[in-house]
């Protein structure tokens, strides 16, 4: 054994529950390799930088990791700050080692100058928590001990590193359950943050810290002669004053004053098995006086960081509010060490990193999210800040606690609806969803969620999928990415869609046959940043490029400019007729005889295309009815609407809903209060006792349409409300 005492005053860190040799020896070489390395380098502090690895390789001693962590962690600083490299690490440790350190390293580099920058580096940081988890946990004992000597840092970086650290590093301890780090974490922080509120709540827990501490010591000693005259043997009491930021939190967030926060006391009880929690509890309330609503049992329920254990507030005789929470041994690791209990170091224990890692997803169903979302390519493709909004709203700042049927529990923001939930079980059961329960009750789709709803999901595989109203009413980034993808995708394939039909009827009308490929797309179009046949057909049924140009380039006869400029002077001539009654524009015809379909009854906002009928002259059908399959390819026209038109249209809406006598009349009067007119009414009711309500009425365009569907959508007991054809 060495006789170095800064490895000395390491090895007694870990000595307690490291003893292989081959273990110390590793860790040991780790050591002199590290301080041989930063040899002359001096922290700002004026310490020798070895100092700083050895610190944090002791922070995560005190949480029993093990000795890859720690080797890593006292290794962390030498890529970047050395000549030593990866494969270097790779060789002499080990490529697990070597992983760890490269995972740490790539962190550390990132510079956080602007907000985009800073969100990518916070997204890097993530992305490598999803991979390996313990890379995070290194860096935040690195962040830790970064903390603990600010005071030797400028001012500007003092408040950079202490905001960084309350906005990422703080909360992530938390969902790592590791309790004991994040409020040294965040007491640190504040200090250089808000320097005033830190030293004026320190002032006045310090004013008053013996007169509290009297009062914990008599509060845990009645506990104690209570417990013992109950035969409840097996318990250990202690007692503490809340930290500093949680109270200016209260402070701040609930506007409150110091005089008036009166739960600054806490008493944990600690004790040898569930049962006794019970027991415990249950005494408590028959002694003290309990207040209503404060308490919370996350022993049946745990929260999703893994924490467990029961929560009440109490008053005493004198009228001190206190918190007491009661939980066993196993539990009360859990609550100090989150995650790190889990996979605690144990001699006589071998796990796999990949086991390792699997078992910490399935206890942290957060940490389960996290994972998919970086393996997800529809959430890699979007922008680095809006990823990191995702995290930290979605994953970070989770609050409410909600149920499924099957009593599992899902975290989502506060203020999140039906909607947000449906994603978060998974993006096909979103897409189809057209209705939910919460609490065996029917609810809108705007619903705000609470910690305990169970809900239910209802889902038609006929259903369109989201609309963009759903945007305004959904609260996590996730889903609000989900339903953008949809809704891209969808208009996407419309376009393609359209743009294909187009080219497809100007082959046919010049009587050639051609099969665009990816190739000729590249050669005549590159200079349009289009190099698919997809993208093409996408631009033509955008109208940025007409069918007539791709038809002309593809059989070789592209008109010289003089006749370009001749077909556009006499389409120039052409008169553009709206028609009237319809609305319609059609090309060229004067007093055209227009009609629009029956089958589907397009509205201004649809895309529609004519067909010169035998009989009923020009017949107008939505893009996507499906009898356009049936009718003669050279019988179909392009047509448009006009820009405005001030009549209304035809539209049927299906409503499903519950059974109950006023669910018609509530529908009818929504409709009324939109001052849409109503033309034709019928329901009847299915053997689900389902009410089925068929409404026609009349608007102006299909953006009105959607939003009298999402104003009967929110009347209670409606599962769906959809647009319906003959």
């Amino acid at each position: 054994m060495s006789d170095d005492a800064l490895y000395q005053s390491l090895a007694e860190a870990f000595g307690t529950y490291i003893q292989k040799t081959a273990d110390v020896k590793l860790i040991e070489k780790a050591y002199f390799l590290a301080k041989e390395k930063h040899q002359g380098q001096i922290r700002k502090s004026g310490d020798p930088y070895i100092t700083h690895p050895v610190a944090v390789a002791k922070i995560l001693a005190e949480l029993s990791a093990g000795p890859a962590t720690l080797i890593a962690a006292l290794l962390h600083d030498t890529v970047e700050d050395t000549d030593m490299t990866v494969k270097d690490v790779d060789k002499q440790f080990g490529s697990d080692i070597a992983h760890l350190v490269d995972g740490v390293t790539k962190i550390g580099k990132l510079s956080f100058t602007t907000t985009a920058s800073q969100a990518d580096n916070q997204q890097k940081m993530l992305l490598a928590m999803a991979k390996d988890i313990r890379v995070v946990i290194i860096k935040i004992a690195d962040r830790l001990h970064n903390v603990r000597t600010l005071e030797s840092m400028s001012p500007d970086k003092q408040y950079k590193i202490a905001r960084e650290t309350l906005e990422i590093y703080a909360p992530l301890a938390h969902r790592l359950g590791i309790f004991r780090v994040k409020a040294e974490l965040e007491d640190r922080s504040l200090r250089y943050t808000d320097p005033p509120m830190y030293y004026r709540v320190s002032n006045m827990i310090q004013a008053k810290r013996t007169e509290r501490e009297k009062s914990i010591e008599k509060v845990i000693s009645t506990i104690t002669t209570l417990f013992k005259e109950s035969k409840l043997e097996e318990f250990e009491i202690r007692g503490r004053i809340k930290n500093i930021y949680s109270i200016y939190k209260k402070m701040v967030r609930d506007n409150r004053a110091f005089e008036d926060i009166y739960d600054l006391l806490a008493v944990r009880i600690i004790v040898d098995k569930i049962e006794s929690c019970y027991q415990a509890l249950g005494l408590i309330h028959a002694n003290f006086t309990p207040i209503p609503r404060r308490f919370k049992d996350y022993i049946a329920v745990p929260k999703p960081n893994m924490y467990q254990s029961l929560h009440t507030t109490l008053l005493s005789d004198d009228g001190t509010l206190f918190e007491v929470q009661i939980r066993t041994n196993e539990m009360d690791e859990v609550a100090e060490f989150g995650v790190a209990a889990h996979w605690a170091y144990k001699e006589h224990k071998t796990y796999s990193k990949e086991k390792e890692q699997f078992e910490i997803a399935q206890k942290l169903k957060w940490y389960g999210e996290l994972l998919k979302m970086s393996d997800d390519p529809d959430d890699m493709d979007e922008g680095a800040e809006e990823f990191v909004d995702t995290i930290k709203g979605d994953i970070l700042d989770a609050n409410v606690y909600v149920f499924t049927p099957k009593g599992e529990v899902i975290e989502l923001p506060k203020g999140a609806t039906p909607i947000d939930f449906a994603y978060r079980i998974h993006t096909d059961i979103g897409h189809k969803m057209v209705g939910a329960l919460v609490n065996n009750r029917i609810v809108t789709l705007d619903y705000e969620l609470k910690t305990g709803d169970i809900v239910s999901v209802k889902t038609n595989k006929n259903s369109v999928g989201p609309s963009e109203d759903w945007l305004k009413i959904v609260k996590s980034a996730h889903a609000r990415h989900k339903i953008k993808n949809f809704l891209n995708r969808l208009n996407r394939d419309q376009l393609v869609q359209l743009g294909k039909e187009l080219v497809d009827r100007e082959f046919v009308a010049q009587k050639t046959e051609y099969h665009l490929d990816d190739a000729f797309v590249r050669k005549h179009f590159e200079k349009h940043t289009i190099s698919t046949v997809a993208d093409l057909h996408a631009e033509v049924g955008k109208g940025m490029i007409s069918a007539k140009t791709v038809v002309a380039k593809a059989i070789g006869a592209e008109p010289d400019h003089e006749t370009m400029l001749q077909r556009q002077m006499e389409k120039a001539s052409k008169q553009l007729t709206t028609h009237s009654e319809t609305g319609v524009v059609i090309e060229g015809l004067t007093s055209p005889q227009i009609k629009l379909a029956n089958c589907c009854l397009p509205i201004p906002g649809d895309a529609i295309i004519g067909y010169v009928s035998k009989h009923s002259g020009i017949v107008i059908h939505a893009h996507f009815c499906p009898n356009i399959k049936q009718l003669e390819e050279d019988r179909l026209i392009e047509v448009f609407w006009a820009n405005q038109i001030s009549r209304k249209y035809p539209a049927w809406l299906k409503v499903v809903g519950t059974n109950r006598p006023t669910l018609l009349s509530e529908v009818v009067a929504a409709i009324n209060a939109a001052q849409v007119a109503i033309a034709e009414v019928n329901a009847r009711t299915t053997a689900n006792l389902e009410m089925i309500i068929r409404i026609k009425v009349s608007v102006g365009n299909h953006t009105a349409l959607q939003n009298l569907m999402l104003n009967v959508r929110k009347i209670t007991d409606i599962y769906s409300v959809e647009r319906d054809f003959k």
